[in-house]
């Protein structure tokens, strides 16, 4: 894939849809899975979990589960007609393993639907772009602490499955750290994720097109500027349209990160907007990939041409 495409949408939810929770990654706390499916089920939501969910692995307590068993969950969840999104419980570590046991031509057999997850998710969220051609949601997970204490969160995301016309507008909370406006189809999630990803199978080889969406937590300046570093050397920023800033939780400094920012992204002579609140953040929006925006860095907002579901 030589330049970002729009990709197509999954249908939006109706109350009574069901959504599978599944665990790609690191293991579950079950309160917080329980309180999490209290939201769903809130909203009108058939929220049904996945059989390994809360499993732990034998030998690497940072998996939830075996990589086989992981897969099986998802996959089972995807390709079951009557389940219409498939919302992850958190992130962690642990999708790289797994993504090459999935069966791609069941998958993108099964149909369109929703999926949303973002941090190590983010390796997923670039597989169902390049492999099934599916906008994806990079939003708040089931049973992440983000989602379940926060109703901005909550809201944005229930706003964005059942009524995407509502949040087709995108706000910053903070400034154009380069000025400009500028349009493309949005792809992205955590850096450090889309750096590993460089020269894995059916991987991105540019986001040329893209307008390309960026966070990550507990990464101390030198090793995001490594990520930077890597992405521009591998030609992945080539053509990349603008660029939006999420959340840096326990990264370095802020002003240690803006001049890094303006340091790597300011050759690209693209517009850079910060702080967009996507990501590890208290009330993280739901950026939906794959769909053609409009940033406009001065006035700190991305429009989406059209709502993120159909």
């Amino acid at each position: 894939m030589s330049h970002v495409q729009p990709l197509r949408r999954p249908p939006r939810l109706a109350p009574g849809a069901r959504v599978a929770v599944v665990a790609p990654s690191g293991p579950v706390p079950e309160e917080r899975l329980r309180t999490g499916l209290d939201v769903l089920r809130g909203w009108g939501l058939d929220a049904v979990v996945a059989p390994h969910v809360l499993d732990r692995h034998h030998a690497f307590g940072y998996l939830a589960g075996t990589d086989a068993d992981r897969a099986a969950d998802l996959q089972a969840a995807w390709c079951d007609p009557a389940v219409d999104a498939v919302i992850c419980a958190r992130g962690g570590y642990g999708v790289q393993r797994m993504t090459e046991l999935l069966d791609w031509t069941a998958m993108r057999a099964a149909g369109p639907k929703v999926f949303v997850g973002f941090s190590d998710i983010t390796a997923l969220h670039e597989a169902f772009a390049t492999r099934l051609g599916l906008v994806t949601l990079h939003g708040p997970m089931a049973a992440g602490l983000d989602f379940v204490k926060s109703t901005r969160a909550q809201d944005h995301l229930r706003a964005t499955l059942f009524d995407p016309e509502t949040v087709r507008v995108l706000r910053s909370q903070g400034t154009a750290l380069l000025p400009g406006r500028a349009r493309g189809v949005t792809l992205g999630g955590c850096l450090s994720l889309l750096t590993a990803e460089l020269g894995t199978p059916h991987a991105r080889t540019s986001a040329r097109g893209g307008l390309l969406c960026l966070e990550d937590v507990g990464e101390e300046t030198y090793r995001l500027d490594r990520c930077l570093t890597q992405l521009l050397r591998a030609g992945m920023l080539d053509g990349v349209t603008g660029v939006l800033l999420g959340s840096w939780r326990d990264c370095g400094p802020p002003e240690e990160l803006r001049a890094l920012f303006t340091d790597r992204l300011g050759p690209l002579g693209v517009p850079v907007a910060e702080e967009f609140g996507f990501g590890h953040c208290d009330g993280a929006l739901t950026v939906p990939f794959g769909v053609p925006a409009e940033l406009d860095a001065d006035a700190g907002t991305l429009t989406l041409d059209r709502p993120a579901l159909a």
